[in-house]
């Protein structure tokens, strides 16, 4: 058996040898034509434009329909990226496949993949609008804009593979190709005839102030478009007879139509990317001018990239009598089809790929180790696209480098995989902000540091401005496995109006100082569980209160409380899920002595001691997609209070869209949107329907009712609390912007909500 399967690998091996060389052959027997009929040697040439820039692919689309063969393709910016994907096999088809799949929200961004990684982690990134790394007391050579452009680097880096080394884009790529950029230097061109392919696009498409630099040598490198946005001369150079050119750049600018800063920006664009256009239009044989009317070159949603290729495919499909009359100066007939085709890129992203070893650059030894045991390095034989990105992700995240590559090397039929790390991370800085009706403005700035440990240990601090004011500092161990030891200390400055059936109660100010020790932490990519201690201080300030409140006598006091809690979170998306689930539960036992509650008088004498107060609460969520825009989310929750002493500050709440919101034991309800402290046990069911509009509006209708009681065995007795809401909301990249209207039996009033940015 062990000499069949040696032979099938051997003949395995020698079969993709074959289809190899087989495709050399048929990608040169296009060029072959040269020399077989004489025909004339044509170029395509795609003008930067940004988003606009995916025209191209539609366009591409009707050329292949019509027989045009592709002999030189160049590009500048988008132009760049579309010819080097297609230079080295991506069809029409497949880049119109690759393109719409693309998360493009998180792609033209540098916030990191988290899908994969801890709950924990994930649940940050869905906080903070803003996270970006410092490099204290170092150069930082990524900085220079706004994004570093990582994720785009990465996405390049993966669609390349197999042209990630320096290469003569002239002869060793499927079509010779070329590229644009501009270094800032001496404001001169740089054409990229070779180089690292990943490399070249990345900085051809460097808008300034937008993305940062790509420094080569002595070079600093920006977008191409500000010397040569339309590089028909470089195809010319290049030996083209035919040049077929396409441009997005749409109608020049009226003074009326510079209304804002997005079309001033634009226009400064434009008019500095007017080098060499005119002349390069004199010498394309065949423009296609697609209308991009509409968009801009930040037009990356899901919608805009479907009009904008198909926008390319009409306007070629109207010019086509144009384009099978250019066969015939290209020297070819009506019927000619060039041979080429290009079997293995759209796999690229999901095909393995056999791993004879790895190499770790610039990474110390304890940083390598930690890799190899986190994903079992030593017993992993093959690696895919996925594996690329969770490790470049982990070497930035749990290693705390700013920046990671992972480059595959060809070995024969294998690779060798390079991981190459830059700067270690001086602190990672997050910004978070938010608006709500309720409590107005708030601000939450966050500072990862990282320090320097054989084993990596994070300090996280975390500063909460608005009317709730809170301060926090947490050490996380994160050792090779997924255990991350916790500890932390919090001051909570907390200022909370209390309702009662819809009417303000009364209003209460207390300081909370809140000390956590969680030795048993597990921090998996869907999952956490804790087990630990806390202690708590609550020192009132104040309580105002209106006649009709409720009589509760605060006094300052501590108490010590060993829990255990659980999280799971499978979903797809943090605040519009469509698939997944989502279950939380804890149990906590609270004492003020260790053991026990303390009974207190009046006047602070204790006069007893009761059995500590145990709190159990959970919530469980679930989405069943309805097709491809509406989701049921049915939800199970609750809160239930046991012992002789309930401490007031423990009560259970109800109010709001979110768990733990305003206050820690916080839970939402339908139709009430603000806080409403009802009984000790407290059980709830909601239904919401999802409603997905274009790629990013959703409409939500929530229905929800409840059972509350002193005591569990007579929360059957009591009236059902029912409560409505409908709401819109759009998803940005800053957070979810809506607006909730909702009615509920217990307000027995509509009430209004609106909510600018992420929860926190």
């Amino acid at each position: 058996m062990q000499v069949i399967r040696e032979h099938k690998k051997k003949m395995k091996r020698i079969f993709i040898l074959l289809a190899t060389i087989l495709l050399c052959c048929t990608v040169n027997a296009q060029h072959n034509d040269n020399t077989a009929v004489g025909r004339k040697k044509v170029a395509v040439v795609l003008s930067g434009g940004g988003a606009k820039g995916m025209a191209h692919i539609g366009v591409l689309k009707v050329l292949e329909k019509a027989g045009i063969p592709v002999d030189i393709i160049t590009g500048t910016s988008m132009g760049s990226i579309i010819g080097g994907l297609y230079a080295i096999g991506y069809n029409a088809n497949a880049l119109d496949s690759m393109v719409r799949v693309q998360d493009w929200s998180y792609v033209i961004t540098d916030k990191e993949d988290l899908r994969r990684q801890s709950l924990s982690d994930r649940e940050k990134q869905n906080t903070y609008a803003f996270s970006t790394g410092l490099t204290i007391g170092k150069k930082d050579k990524n900085a220079g804009g706004l994004i570093k452009g990582k994720n785009l680097a990465e996405l390049f880096q993966q669609l390349c593979t197999g042209y990630t080394d320096s290469l003569d884009f002239t002869h060793d790529l499927l079509i010779p190709f070329a590229c644009v950029a501009t270094d800032i230097i001496d404001n001169s061109e740089v054409d990229f005839h070779s180089g690292r392919l990943p490399q070249a696009m990345r900085a051809s498409m460097a808008i300034p102030a937008a993305f940062s630099p790509v420094r080569i040598s002595d070079k600093v490198l920006v977008d191409g478009g500000l010397k040569n946005n339309y590089p028909a001369d470089i195809a010319r150079e290049m030996g083209a007879d035919i040049i077929i050119g396409v441009t997005v750049q749409g109608a020049p600018k009226a003074a009326d139509d510079l209304g804002n800063t997005m079309s001033i920006l634009s226009q400064i664009i434009d008019v500095n990317c007017k080098n060499k256009y005119d002349e390069n239009l004199a010498i394309t044989d065949l423009h296609l001018p697609v209308d991009t009317k509409g968009y801009s070159s930040a037009s990356f949603s899901q919608a805009a990239i479907d009009t904008l290729i198909r926008r390319g495919e009409e306007l070629a499909m109207r010019r086509w009598d144009d384009i099978i009359a250019l066969k015939q100066r290209i020297g070819i007939d009506e019927t000619f089809h060039p041979t080429i085709l290009h079997p293995l890129r759209p796999q690229v992203m999901t095909e393995k790929q056999r791993v004879v070893g790895y190499t770790f650059e610039n990474m110390t030894p304890k940083a390598e180790q930690f890799l190899r045991q986190k994903f079992r390095l030593n017993k992993t034989d093959s690696i895919d696209a996925r594996l690329e990105q969770e490790l470049t992700t982990s070497m930035r995240v749990d290693l705390f480098y700013q920046t990671a590559e992972c480059r595959l090397v060809p070995v024969g039929d294998a690779v060798r995989v390079i991981l190459s790390a830059g700067n270690r991370k001086s602190a990672q800085f997050h910004a978070g902000f938010r608006y709500d009706t309720e409590e107005y403005a708030a601000v939450q700035l966050g500072l990862d540091i990282p320090l320097k440990t054989d084993v990596p240990v994070n300090t996280d601090i975390t500063l909460r401005l608005g009317k709730r004011l809170m301060a926090k500092g947490e050490l996380t161990v994160h050792p090779h496995s997924f255990t991350r030891p916790t500890i932390s200390y919090a001051f909570h400055r907390n200022d909370v109006d209390i309702y009662m059936d819809g009417e303000r109660s009364y209003n209460i100010l207390y300081n909370q100082f809140q000390g956590i020790l969680f030795p048993i932490n597990f921090d998996l990519r869907h999952f956490n569980l804790q087990f630990g201690v806390r202690w708590d201080y609550m020192h009132y300030r104040n309580k105002l209160g209106s006649e009709n409140s409720i009589q509760v006598t605060l006094k300052n006091e501590h108490f010590i409380s060993y829990r255990g809690q659980l999280k799971y979170n499978s979903e797809d998306n943090w605040y519009f899920p469509t698939h997944g689930a989502r279950f939380n539960a804890e149990y906590a036992y609270v004492t003020n002595n260790l053991t026990k509650l303390n009974v207190r008088d009046d006047k602070g004498t204790v006069i007893g001691k009761k059995t500590g107060m145990s709190e159990v609460s959970a919530n469980w969520r679930m989405s069943f997609p309805l097709g491809s825009r509406l989701t049921l989310q049915p939800m199970l929750y609750g809160r239930l209070l046991f012992g002789t002493v309930i401490p007031p500050v423990f009560g259970n709440a109800i109010g709001g869209d979110w768990f733990g919101h305003y206050i820690e034991q916080q839970m939402p309800f339908a139709g009430i949107g603000n806080i409403e402290y009802v009984s000790h046990q407290f059980v709830a069911a909601q239904l919401q329907a999802q409603q997905r509009i274009g790629s990013s509006n959703y409409v939500l209708l929530r229905v929800a009712g409840a059972q509350q009681a002193d005591h569990l065995k007579e929360l059957a007795d009591h009236r059902t609390l029912l409560g409505v809401q409908a709401a819109y909301y759009y998803n940005t990249m800053f957070g979810p912007i809506g607006a909730t209207i909702g009615y509920s039996n217990r307000t027995k009033e509509p009430y209004f909500y609106l909510n600018i940015g992420y929860e926190f």
